[in-house]
């Protein structure tokens, strides 16, 4: 990666609804419609009421991935878990090519320059293998992230295009968010994605748009008020239910 100059970091927002925590306790009902979350920003990544397949939004379009397929979200639908913000790209490279997923977060880190602020991420270009998987619909009573996401099917696509959108998050917001790199996939043609757990890029431009503030909105749900949000195995759980690296 050549060198160059990291500006420094204006200030920028991101937008949450309810904390990862609460996720992983099953608390998969939330309180804001994805029309409402799109109001805070047109780029971001979650879920849906009852695990109902993942989220991505890119240029505020909201997508729904189920089973390898994606398709426009209804604003309608609401979210128990989310993140958004306004993407303004201030640092732009081209990624080395045959990089994989393990090694690219040391080219975000150097983009970066600091392991201290939120990082809006969006990769855009050729792939020569992508790895996803999609969260399945839950019913009540709810498991916990863990059971509910033990053996989910496991999507490969080889030779494809499209974009990885997703958030860099500082070790410091374990709980609130998912520390590390959390990151959604879909293909140019907006037909297939999902949650991404490995990719090889062929040709590939990295963009990201550093954050410092957050703004953390917490349903007013029974779920919620009634929920653990501070498990003893917090980090083995997010682990076990992200696999991020």
């Amino acid at each position: 990666m050549p060198d160059h100059h990291v500006p420094a970091p204006g200030r920028h927002t991101v937008f949450q609804t309810s904390i990862m925590s609460a996720l992983l306790d099953g608390v998969y009902d939330g309180e804001m419609t994805i029309g409402e979350l799109l109001e805070h920003g047109d780029f971001g990544l979650g879920t849906f009421n009852a695990l109902d397949g993942e989220l991505l939004i890119l240029d505020g379009q909201a997508h729904q991935l189920r089973d390898g397929r994606a398709e426009p979200a209804d604003p309608a639908l609401m979210t128990p878990f989310a993140v958004v913000t306004h993407f303004v790209p201030r640092m732009t490279v081209e990624l080395p090519r045959d990089i994989e997923r393990a090694d690219v977060g040391a080219a975000v880190a150097d983009l970066v320059g600091s392991d201290n602020y939120l990082a809006a991420m969006r990769i855009t270009g050729d792939f020569h293998w992508v790895r996803t998987r999609t969260a399945g619909r839950q019913s009540k009573p709810y498991p916990p992230l863990r059971e509910a996401t033990d053996g989910e099917p496991v999507h490969a696509w080889d030779d494809i295009s499209g974009t990885l959108g997703g958030f860099r998050t500082p070790l410091y917001e374990q709980g609130i968010g998912v520390p590390g790199r959390h990151v959604h996939f879909i293909d140019d043609s907006r037909s297939r994605g999902g949650h991404i757990l490995d990719y090889r890029v062929r040709r590939a431009t990295l963009e990201v748009c550093l954050a410092t503030d957050l703004h953390l909105a917490l349903p007013l749900t029974e779920a919620f008020r009634g929920a653990d949000l501070h498990p003893a195995d917090l980090a083995e759980q997010i682990e076990a239910t992200e696999n991020h690296t």
